[in-house]
């Protein structure tokens, strides 16, 4: 249906979920949303999901949200982070975790964020007290002097690797080596809230936002900008948020009670029950 189903492996996730073998993940008959959002659950120039195709969103929010800007035909399934999650109740977890992980605000293949990571490294020195991971995305990864802005501060910096497609395998482990990540850390941290911050704290990290939230070039009104996310969730904004509202927000914005039982998953993505060998 659409590519961007299969970003960040979530339709092999799913798929898994619901006991299809991954080597090749299953065409979804409708639109995945694929990753956290303030608005309907997609962007706002949302022409290319086209009209009669159902919207698998993560929360009721979104549903009330896009239901009020003329969106139809919407389904809750929640994210499909809480479906790995279900798999892999014990990947990564270590008896004890230590330091922060850290996922500066990114840009994406058709637009780049402006701001200064030399002085978000500063502050995040500043603020960490212990060893710190830098997460970029792989776009920023690719710029040494982006890699080398954290890197001269003493941090670590890492990769998940490209989101991929249907058919490459690029993407398909990025949330499983993320999973990972977040399980050994102490701490999640970012400049923007994002969906890093909510997968941190659905798994016990203690979560802080804080730091130049930088730009896009070009962003869209329609979202609000900084001054939204601070109104509609100030709680989780500053350098210690309290981890057990946290968690909430996170459940909350994931959407765990709308997890569906692979049937559903099966019948909503027009999926045919099929005895796998």
């Amino acid at each position: 249906m659409d590519e961007s189903n299969h970003w960040y492996g979530h339709s092999r996730i799913l798929g898994r979920y619901c006991g299809m073998p991954d080597e090749v993940p299953k065409r979804i008959q409708g639109f995945l949303q694929h990753g956290w959002n303030y608005l309907h659950g997609f962007p706002p120039n949302d022409h290319w999901c086209s009209p009669g195709y159902p919207r698998f969103i993560w929360s009721d929010v979104l549903r009330r949200r896009g239901w009020s800007m003329g969106r139809r035909g919407h389904y809750l399934i929640g994210a499909p982070w809480i479906y790995l999650l279900h798999q892999e109740p014990e990947l990564g977890v270590t008896p004890k975790r230590e330091g922060t992980i850290w996922y500066p605000f990114h840009g994406w293949e058709k637009h780049s964020v402006s701001g200064d990571h030399t002085r978000l490294a500063d502050e995040i020195r500043n603020v960490e007290t212990g060893p710190v991971t830098v997460c970029l995305y792989w776009l920023e990864f690719a710029n040494p002097d982006i890699r080398r802005a954290y890197e001269s501060r003493g941090f670590r910096v890492v990769c998940h690797g490209e989101r991929g497609s249907r058919w490459e395998g690029k993407g398909r482990d990025f949330l499983r080596k993320q999973l990972v990540q977040l399980r050994r850390h102490r701490r999640v941290a970012s400049n923007r809230l994002g969906s890093a911050l909510f997968y941190g704290a659905s798994v016990g990290c203690e979560v802080a936002v804080y730091g130049d939230p930088m730009q896009f070039e070009d962003e869209r009104p329609e979202y609000g900008g900084t001054a939204r996310r601070m109104r509609l969730w100030p709680e989780m904004h500053g350098t210690r948020v309290d981890p057990e509202l946290a968690a909430e927000v996170a459940r909350r914005e994931l959407g765990f009670e709308y997890q569906a039982t692979p049937e559903e998953l099966r019948r909503m993505f027009g999926w045919k029950r099929v005895r796998w060998a």
